[in-house]
């Protein structure tokens, strides 16, 4: 009698998710999905979020928009859209590390937690440089902090603040003095530099046609690992200094979305990911391949990242 009600219940099981499933496939946006950027134009964000909302387009059938909503490195879109209603209309394009560093240091500020949101899945783990003009004066992280001692400073642009705060642990191991300029992302961290009004920056993965035209070099990665396009270029951590960010681009919504809807938002993601488009894309603007944890797993990703980034406020 037991081995029969477990069997009845395996299959009751299996005709619920089973008609989840179909129900998915069966749902669409009540009117337009709006895919939120949580950067400027021009950088490897936006150019990564508008390859998939065309793809996503493509592929559903849906009328899909991208818009760019910049502010505190995705903390002002995703505020907005944890205050929208859940009806799976709108879709936040971030990156894991910006959200996760203001969480820890002023999550009682924030109108937002981690579960404020539902999680639909990642594309892509970005390799972050530290980079300088071709001509600059320094080649190592070591020599940017000597330079910046004997000249009173050295500007260092950033576009997010999880890039300050390793340079901060920089600054304080070192007193090294850097001062730095908020940009708007990658885009206009390259002006600047090409215009000579910051003297290093952070980009990723969008510089490589700068590096390959030898505009720029790469002083450090700043993940915790050495980049598969720089495999000579060492780490900050390698360089004596013990830390690094490890940004990852992800997708939510928000939290409370009907369960049928999120599993559509969540299959029509993955598959514009499995495309040959966004795989091109994302080689090309973040030079890496696509990686997809799903929505379990992009969560899981920021629950731990929220434990682990408190590292770097321990320097």
């Amino acid at each position: 009698m037991k081995l029969k009600t477990k069997i009845a219940g395996a299959l009751s099981g299996l005709v619920i998710a089973l008609s989840g499933a179909a129900q998915a496939q069966d749902w669409e946006p009540s009117g337009t999905l709006t895919l939120e950027i949580g950067f400027g134009a021009g950088g490897s964000t936006d150019a990564m979020g508008r390859v998939i909302a065309d793809v996503m387009k493509d592929q559903t059938g849906w009328n899909i928009i991208a818009e760019n909503r910049t502010g505190g490195g995705g903390v002002a879109m995703f505020t907005g859209i944890s205050q929208r209603p859940a009806n799976g209309n709108i879709i936040g394009m971030g990156v894991n590390m910006p959200i996760l560093i203001n969480l820890n240091r002023r999550g009682d500020e924030l109108p937002f937690d981690l579960d404020s949101f539902d999680y639909i899945g990642t594309v892509a783990r970005a390799q972050l440089a530290l980079i300088a003009r071709a001509d600059a004066p320094f080649d190592t992280i070591e020599e940017m902090v000597a330079y910046s001692l004997e000249n009173d400073g050295l500007a260092i642009g950033f576009g997010a603040p999880p890039q300050k705060l390793l340079m901060e642990v920089v600054n304080r191991d070192a007193g090294a003095a850097f001062r730095f300029v908020t940009t708007e992302g990658e885009a206009e961290t390259h002006r600047l530099l090409l215009g000579g009004q910051i003297l290093a920056g952070f980009s990723a993965g969008t510089h490589v046609q700068y590096l390959e035209s030898g505009e720029f070099k790469m002083i450090a990665s700043a993940n915790d690992a050495r980049h598969t396009y720089a495999p000579d270029t060492p780490t900050f951590r390698e360089s004596g200094f013990d830390a690094y960010v490890d940004p990852i681009f992800y997708f939510a919504t928000t939290a409370g979305t009907d369960p049928v809807a999120l599993e559509a938002l969540r299959t029509a993601l993955a598959n514009a990911i499995e495309s040959e488009e966004v795989m091109e894309i994302v080689r090309n603007a973040a030079t890496t391949e696509t990686m997809n944890l799903g929505g379990d797993g992009t969560k899981q990703m920021m629950v731990d990242g929220l434990a682990n980034v408190g590292v770097l406020f321990s320097k």
